[in-house]
């Protein structure tokens, strides 16, 4: 098992590399070796994930993401927790793809408002060959804009993610969203092998992957725990790791679901730093139901990129000009970011095919 030793004194304190990697043959973490992680006293925990977090980035530095749905609605799958499924009555109606000098549009406003990273998301199961033409179009015009990349447009086949490759994609998105255990009591139309299928086919074409998943939806802490180590597991680990808490949308079988304890948000993030200590941990969906105390405590845990701009896919997002102000006070410096830019605000969505991307 994963060793947890008392509490170090400043005068002790064991170096970040001996506490960020699990003490087992493989290397592998165990689920229960994850759940002692989660168990810790809340200042422990944070005082290692720090640690390791100063080991390997810049505490001060935050990378931004913009997103834009480019396609939204009609979704044929039922996870619970998407108000782009088709078959919930949440107000989200279905639209085409959106045309390709929009979306540059966009990307030139993103980039404009300090965002380093463009991410694009259609609500599709999985793309058609001509979908992923159209989508190669784009990722070739935002490049050339000087963004990085990333699409996330459901299950990939291994052609359909050479392609991208060739477009120039650098990130895809893909999340497992929650444990094997829990999965299955909030989708059925997709299996956990599919998105691990997906993911494999992503790794396989050299782009690099952002997978993670999605808390407060009714699972236990173990399950919790279940999902980092699943995402820890994964070789390698990701290199964009998304943990979005859950946003409840009126329609979806998840509204109404008691909200995840705040503390608990900030421990996910800490977990998932101690085990992937070189991803990119970003604070995703739900972050504007966070004040901006916890907003600071997530970036203390260790998360280091947010989601930049009004609309996170179908549901809210804290505003620009707020994340910037809120970033000065903190002395975070952020990628990209003119310190004099404009207040005005960059309206983006993105998302596996959900909002929580």
């Amino acid at each position: 098992m994963t060793q947890i030793a008392p509490t170090p004194s400043a005068a002790t304190a064991a170096p970040a590399s001996v506490i960020a990697a699990p003490a087992t043959a493989t290397g592998a973490w165990k689920v229960a070796d994850v759940v002692a992680l989660y168990d810790l006293p809340f200042n422990d925990l944070l005082y290692r994930a720090q640690q390791i977090h100063r080991e390997h980035f810049d505490p001060n530095l935050i990378q931004l993401s913009t997103l834009l749905s480019i396609k939204t609605g009609g979704c044929p799958e039922d996870c619970s927790y998407c108000p782009q499924a088709a078959r919930y009555d949440t107000g989200v109606e279905a639209e085409k793809l959106m045309p390709l000098d929009q979306v540059l549009d966009a990307a030139r406003t993103a980039k404009d408002h300090g965002a380093t990273r463009f991410c694009m998301g259609a609500a599709w199961r999985n793309p058609k060959e001509h979908q992923v033409e159209q989508v190669a179009a784009m990722v070739r015009g935002v490049k050339a804009l000087g963004l990085e990349t990333c699409v996330t447009l459901g299950m990939l086949k291994g052609e359909q993610a050479q392609a991208l490759k060739h477009a120039g994609l650098d990130y895809y998105n893909h999340n497992l969203d929650t444990s094997p255990e829990f999965y299955g009591q909030v989708i059925s139309t997709r299996t956990y092998q599919d998105r691990l299928d997906t993911l494999e086919h992503v790794r396989d074409a050299g782009i690099n992957v952002c997978c993670g998943g999605i808390v407060g939806m009714g699972e236990s802490r173990r399950e919790r725990a279940g999902l980092i180590a699943q995402l820890a597991n994964l070789a390698p680990y990701p290199e964009s790791v998304p943990i979005n808490n859950l946003v409840q949308v009126p329609g979806t079988p998840l509204a109404g679901t008691e909200p995840l304890d705040p503390f608990e948000f900030v421990r996910t993030i800490a977990v998932a730093r101690i085990t992937m200590p070189r991803a990119m941990v970003r604070l995703s969906a739900g972050r504007e139901q966070m004040n901006e105390a916890l907003q600071a405590l997530c970036f203390a845990a260790g998360a280091n990129s947010i989601f930049y701009g009004e609309r996170l896919l179908t549901t809210g997002n804290p505003q620009a000009d707020a994340d910037r102000a809120l970033l000065k006070r903190l002395g975070i410096r952020t990628e990209g970011l003119n310190p004099q830019a404009s207040d005005a605000t960059t309206a983006a969505q993105c998302g596996d095919a959900c909002g929580h991307a």
